[in-house]
């Protein structure tokens, strides 16, 4: 009776958390992760009268001219439902990103819940793990940034595990699950398709092993029914989305062999898990200084390698939960497999923990399950270092989410923008409403979403020194007035090379909007 009333006051408690979380959110929205930002260029151009995933902007050859681009980089889910929230209730995309991340977290703890238990975990288990869990800092993340296919995935993989998990025999059941599971993940996350790989694995195996071992009939038949839903949803995706443009994996650099080649992903469990990537700021690439010097970093990830293999081989041992087990080994083994292949061929995949949240996530309830096993002193050891971690991450939270509420600037689109201060975008949008031919340059895919008369044209963030091909940035033509926004860092040499970006103006007026901003004007 003390446990389930336990499990029940735990599940209350994160519950009342998200709610909160997700209330303060909405009263102040997050910024935007930049892979979301894209996908809500494209959402723009779909207000603005574009087509079905089609992210329009003006020419390279000729600015008069639009060119109408179908973006396959990232998939389309990550935008298509704060769409559907915003235009269904009549709110701002801020307002309607904030229910799409109340709304995905519930249904991602709502959906491992019931995977762990029906893989046979208790509740105090199952809930002590979504408890962890929500410790993450990937967790937190969508609650400042708003990462698209990151939150959309986690609201639907532990569903798509516990569809895995409760089919017990082929039928029309197994080919609808099959086939719809397929598209649904891949509209939240292009990656799902390694993830949608092992769970029809993990289906296969349980459905062909008789006694524990494979039956080869049965293999063969199942397989067959397994392939032919699978290999029509794979087909519809390629056919229909992939196949109009390029994606992460289709782009190579050639085979190149390093320590964190197959290091990253054997340490998953613990760099996903326990958000050391996230805490660092970058493991191997760091966003801000550096915590260890590049020989130690790479000393420290051989060494979370070999503390990961050792927690996955000790839960297979001492865990008695068949199918949990399965699931773990087979999704460990694929993310393994594949991220490893990805970062052999240098294919344009980040190595980042939040590629490999659901190896950190199927890992939980076996480790905690592990601690419950053994001496109390080590129990509250463990405690204080999920207590630390708590506390780590919550207090980035609070203090991100302060940053949204208190420094960043805020448009029409209610996102809180990060890369402006509101001054400057005041003066912007005063002259998106003054004017209807004009066209704004950004190096921040943000700030897009606030231009609502007019075209844009976004940049990415240009370093001093890279090397780059000018013609690759080059918009010839000329189409009304031109406003290149920059931070005030770009005065000078980047300026210059941005203004001549764009050889069919002349005279470039400058303004200083604020401390941080300058406007670079041609008419």
């Amino acid at each position: 009776m003390k446990k389930l009333l336990l499990h029940r006051v735990l599940l209350i408690i994160i519950t009342v958390v998200v709610v909160a979380m997700s209330v303060m959110i909405f009263i102040y929205p997050p910024s935007i992760f930049p892979d979301a930002a894209h996908g809500f260029q494209v959402m723009r151009s779909m207000e603005m009268g574009s087509g079905f995933n089609r992210l329009v902007t003006p020419s390279q050859d000729d600015i008069t001219q639009n060119t109408s681009l179908f973006l396959t980089w990232w998939s389309p889910g990550q935008y298509l439902l704060p769409y559907f929230i915003e235009s269904a209730l009549g709110l701002n995309t801020g307002h309607a990103t904030a229910l799409t991340v109340f709304l995905l977290e519930l249904c991602g703890l709502a959906g491992f819940y019931t995977f762990f238990k029906k893989t046979g975990f208790t509740a105090i288990i199952s809930a002590l793990s979504l408890v962890f869990i929500a410790c993450q800092q990937a967790f937190i993340t969508p609650y400042i940034f708003y990462n698209g296919g990151e939150i959309l995935l986690f609201g639907f993989e532990g569903w798509f595990l516990y569809g895995c998990v409760s089919i017990k025999k082929t039928g029309w059941q197994l080919l609808v699950f099959v086939l719809l599971s397929g598209w649904l993940g891949f509209l939240c996350k292009s990656s799902f398709i390694w993830m949608y790989g092992a769970g029809l694995l993990c289906i296969w195996l349980r459905l062909s092993a008789i006694n524990n071992k494979i039956n080869i009939p049965n293999s063969f038949k199942n397989g067959v029914w397994l392939a032919i839903p699978a290999v029509l949803s794979l087909a519809c995706i390629y056919i229909f989305f992939l196949s109009k443009g390029e994606n992460p994996a289709a782009v190579s650099s050639g085979l190149k062999f390093n320590w964190q080649t197959f290091s990253f992903p054997l340490g998953s469990p613990i760099i996903s898990g326990f958000s050391v990537d996230e805490i660092m700021h970058g493991l191997l690439f760091p966003t801000f200084t550096p915590f260890l010097t590049p020989g130690h970093t790479i000393v420290v990830l051989v060494f979370i390698a070999i503390i990961s293999v050792a927690l996955i081989a000790a839960i297979i041992r001492y865990v008695p939960k068949n199918d949990y087990r399965l699931f773990l080994m087979v999704f460990y083994a694929a993310s393994i497999f594949f991220f490893s292949w990805a970062y052999l061929r240098q294919m344009d995949i980040s190595y980042e923990g939040r590629h490999f949240r659901i190896v950190g996530i199927l890992t939980v309830p076996g480790m905690i399950y592990l601690v419950s096993k053994i001496k109390p002193v080590y129990q509250i050891m463990f405690g204080v270092l999920c207590v630390a971690l708590a506390f780590t991450n919550y207090a980035f939270f609070a203090k991100a989410y302060t940053f949204n509420k208190n420094i960043s600037a805020r448009g029409t689109s209610g996102m809180a923008q990060e890369f402006i201060d509101q001054p400057s975008l005041n003066y912007i949008m005063n002259l998106d409403r003054q004017n209807k031919q004009a066209i704004f340059v950004f190096v921040s895919a943000d700030l897009p979403l606030e231009i609502a008369n007019n075209r844009v044209i976004n940049i990415d963030p240009l370093s001093p020194g890279d090397e780059i091909d000018p013609e690759d940035y080059t918009y010839s033509g000329h189409a009304g007035p031109l406003y290149i926004l920059l931070p005030v860092n770009y005065a000078g040499k980047q300026a210059e090379m941005f203004m001549k970006f764009f050889p069919g103006y002349r005279a470039f007026t400058q303004q200083k909007l604020s401390a941080g901003y300058i406007l670079y004007s041609a008419k």
